[in-house]
């Protein structure tokens, strides 16, 4: 990933979503451009047209932190938006282990992650920043029944999202979580330009999603650790979870994510259900709807 052209564009996408009104200026006419022009934006963040002009083209490195904080200040960025200018701005590179996510040898989840999984009653699973599924734990199996049966590692959420038809159907807020899943690989192209499994995930979904291409060139960037989510599962119907993810220690870039019923709702009675299935090595993992 070309970390200059890549803050380049983060600026540009950022200008072009703020109005001269929101910003204190007169509209004055026709404009070519939505939102600030270079020169507005230039001006509010107390820096020179030709400077800002470089910055976004990629021709100026190494901008200080003040010029950083002014910019941010204009575009309104919060907290996750203004650590990932930053960080375009300069991109740390430091040494790395051959068998990190940066490599092209396969991640797996630590065992010691696996039998923790095992014990975990609620539908609980371990990712990677990619979103590799790395390991689910028997309910979470009955849950994601598409990607029950992958190998470790080898299933991407984004993938089955943006690619598999059968997607729309099983996340009700398909569309919702289309953003945020495109935001959140920025977040993590952000923190790791040098990742090549990264660089073609996103080369692969850019050139066979077209509803991924538009996302990732509004340059969004998104930190979800905790909200809702529901399911249409096809043997007990629609599943809404509230979900907590925590980031693991160590160089391996891995996350744990829970999924808790919503309380004194059908979500818990048909949990219950997924959960006897998982337990019970007689019953196929995926039933048909007159079954349940």
């Amino acid at each position: 990933m070309d970390d200059h052209h890549d803050f380049g564009d983060f600026l540009q996408a950022r200008r072009a979503l703020i109005t001269p009104q929101s910003a204190g200026l007169r509209g004055g006419g026709r404009r070519r451009v939505p939102g600030l022009r270079r020169e507005e934006l230039a001006q509010l963040a107390g820096i020179s047209v030709e400077y800002y002009q470089r910055l976004e083209q990629g021709r100026a490195k190494h901008p200080s932190d003040e010029v950083l904080d002014a910019l941010a200040e204009v575009l309104r960025l919060d907290r996750v938006e203004r650590e990932h200018l930053h960080r375009l701005a300069r991109p740390g590179r430091k040494d790395r282990p051959t068998s990190g996510p940066e490599s092209d040898r396969p991640v797996t989840a630590r065992p010691e992650l696996v039998r923790l999984l095992e014990h975990v009653r609620v539908p609980a699973m371990v990712l990677s920043d990619r979103l590799d599924v790395l390991a689910l734990n028997p309910v979470a199996k009955r849950l994601f029944i598409h990607g029950a049966s992958a190998a470790p590692g080898s299933w991407n959420l984004a993938v089955f999202l943006f690619l598999a038809p059968e997607a729309r159907e099983f996340y009700v807020e398909w569309d919702r979580l289309a953003a945020d899943t495109v935001g959140q690989l920025r977040a993590t192209a952000g923190r790791h330009p040098e990742d090549r499994q990264l660089a073609r995930l996103i080369d692969r979904l850019r050139a066979e999603s077209d509803t991924f291409h538009r996302l990732w060139s509004r340059a969004d960037v998104e930190v979800r650790t905790h909200g809702t989510k529901s399911f249409r599962h096809p043997a007990v119907g629609t599943l809404t979870f509230t979900y907590e993810t925590l980031d693991l220690s160590g160089p391996e870039r891995q996350r744990l994510v829970t999924l808790t019923p919503v309380p004194n709702g059908p979500t818990e009675a048909a949990l219950l259900l997924l959960t006897t299935w998982a337990t019970d090595s007689t019953v196929p993992a995926a039933r048909q709807p007159q079954d349940a």
